[in-house]
């Protein structure tokens, strides 16, 4: 096993020696797997406690779609459906994760109780590092080749995993050197993020390689289209190859997995912990 890492995420220190699970609450009409399904408040409040229960470490809620071809929504539109669960879950056991690029938006989720930011864009909008540098948030920085509506399209590298790395390298640097302190990061390599299949395959196998910039990696994987192209399921028949998926990352070193099925990846990773851990 790598060495034990952890993450501070506000005023919270979460151990990451083993593998935890993030669960994915999308407050959206649109995301590719389960868009609509918890678009209304209450419903997504409810998912997301239930969630926590299944021994999710972390919520991850997302007021913006960021599958291949989704539009951008308004500030506005994000703030409504976002902060109101934020706030919601705040009391949970869980880190309240919330998926934004827009400053605005980290602002007010940080206010409203959450303890990470994860951007697909890593802090590049204008004023992302700022606001992130000052909510105190852990911060997941991702990778993605390209914008949501075009990134599918043709995407191309001489050396996924080298380019993957060097890229998020520079963007943890940045970070530090806008004040954010390397104890609040994290890095997601971005499966299906401007990446083919192949793509993906080879980060899967070489994500050990991306451990060694020292901090915590995240894993997204659950229900990917292109591990539809390797099943041959639907979206929501792709549980098996979803937590295979998830194994492989763990035993590779990535320490948080983010997941729609939150009870049964829970369940596996507990496996590959003990296994790990000789216990």
């Amino acid at each position: 096993m790598s060495e034990p890492l952890e993450l501070q995420c506000a005023g919270r220190r979460v151990a990451l020696a083993t593998p935890c699970v993030m669960g994915v609450l999308n407050v959206t009409p649109d995301s590719f797997s389960d868009g609509g399904r918890y678009l209304a408040q209450q419903a997504a409040i409810e998912h997301g406690l239930r969630m926590v229960t299944e021994g999710a470490t972390f919520i991850d809620v997302g007021g913006e779609s960021t599958r291949p071809g989704a539009e951008p929504v308004s500030v506005a539109e994000e703030l409504a459906r976002v902060v109101p669960v934020v706030r919601a879950l705040a009391a949970s056991s869980a880190v309240i994760s919330v998926d934004t690029s827009k400053p605005e938006v980290m602002r007010a989720a940080a206010e409203a109780g959450a303890g990470l930011i994860n951007d697909v864009r890593a802090l590049s909008a204008a004023g992302a590092l700022e606001a992130a540098r000052d909510s105190g948030c852990a911060v997941c920085l991702m990778h993605m080749q390209g914008e949501p509506r075009t990134m599918q399209r043709e995407p191309h590298y001489a050396d996924v995993t080298a380019e993957v790395g060097a890229f998020l390298g520079a963007r943890l640097a940045a970070c530090e050197s806008a004040g954010i302190a390397r104890r609040r990061l994290a890095i997601d390599p971005g499966f299906g993020f401007g990446k083919n299949a192949a793509h993906n395959l080879t980060l899967l196998r070489q994500l050990r390689d991306l451990t060694r910039l020292g901090v915590p990696v995240l894993a997204g994987l659950s229900r990917k289209s292109w591990l539809g192209k390797l099943t041959g399921r639907d979206t929501g028949e792709r549980l098996a190859g979803s937590l295979a998926l998830a194994v492989i990352a763990a035993l590779h070193g990535a320490r948080i997995i983010r997941a729609h099925d939150v009870a049964a990846t829970v369940d596996v990773l507990r496996v590959v912990a003990a296994v790990e851990g000789g216990g």
